[in-house]
């Protein structure tokens, strides 16, 4: 599914290299957690992964199935199945929630040579889905993002997840800013969203959210590297221990 080797990254404005070498495989259908000090490379992983100026690869390579993904323009790698939810959700004033949702799920329609969806079929699906993560009918109306709580944000990206199906979701610190019910219920949308054709690399601080959403493998990142990988017993570690031990194994 995802395949990054020997991934070196450093900011286009500045000589500051922060990827130093980052190797990682996430097999079809499975759920994959990367924790990891602040300042140690994971959301420019995902800034990388998806698109985003500001950043030049200066070696190593990142394929989603056989495409090249440093190769393509940010929609590009959305139409191939490629989504991020992001750490702080951007509110976008004057574009409805579902205008957003039905431009975007027919964009990605149209780049893979799909039928694009009628307005019935779509408001059939999306009240569907919403229904599903707990989302009120009226914030569908509301501009995107516009006056939601930390939650209701989390929440209409995994909405947004829900109605794009992509291959390879990354969640950057989706549990940022959330309390426990909130949380409970972002991890239970992504959860709804699991299958053998997705994959999760879930970005986060903090145990709790994987005692919602269960990674199979738990990587631990430090100084631009994933300097350690193992099963969910090893955030467990994190949890108890901090990343003292971890990091003074690796030297």
């Amino acid at each position: 599914m995802l395949n990054i080797k020997n991934l070196h990254v450093k900011l286009e404005d500045e000589d500051k290299q922060i990827l130093k070498g980052v190797d990682l495989t996430v097999p079809a259908g499975e759920v994959h957690a990367i924790m990891g000090p602040n300042g140690s490379g994971k959301s420019t992983l995902s800034y990388v992964l998806s698109g985003r100026d500001g950043y030049e690869v200066t070696e190593g390579e990142a394929s989603l199935y056989d495409h090249d993904l440093l190769d393509m323009e940010p929609e590009e790698r959305a139409a191939a199945g490629l989504f991020l939810a992001f750490q702080y959700p951007v509110e976008i004033p004057g574009v409805g929630n579902l205008t957003f949702l039905r431009t975007a799920v027919n964009a990605q329609r149209k780049a893979r040579g799909e039928e694009e969806l009628s307005s019935g079929e779509f408001l059939k699906v999306v009240r569907e889905k919403a229904k599903a993560l707990q989302i009120d009918a009226e914030m569908l109306k509301r501009p995107v993002n516009v006056g939601f709580s930390g939650g209701e944000k989390k929440r209409n990206e995994i909405l947004q997840m829900a109605m794009l199906e992509p291959k390879m979701c990354i969640l950057d610190e989706t549990d940022s800013g959330l309390d426990v019910d909130a949380m409970r219920l972002v991890a239970e949308g992504v959860n709804a969203l699991r299958s053998p054709e997705r994959s999760f690399l879930v970005i986060t601080h903090y145990q709790r959210l994987l005692n919602h959403i269960k990674p199979d493998v738990v990587h631990i990142m430090s100084n631009g590297r994933i300097i350690k990988t193992g099963g969910p017993e090893l955030a467990l570690e994190v949890e108890k221990n901090g990343y003292g031990d971890l990091l003074a194994e690796v030297g």
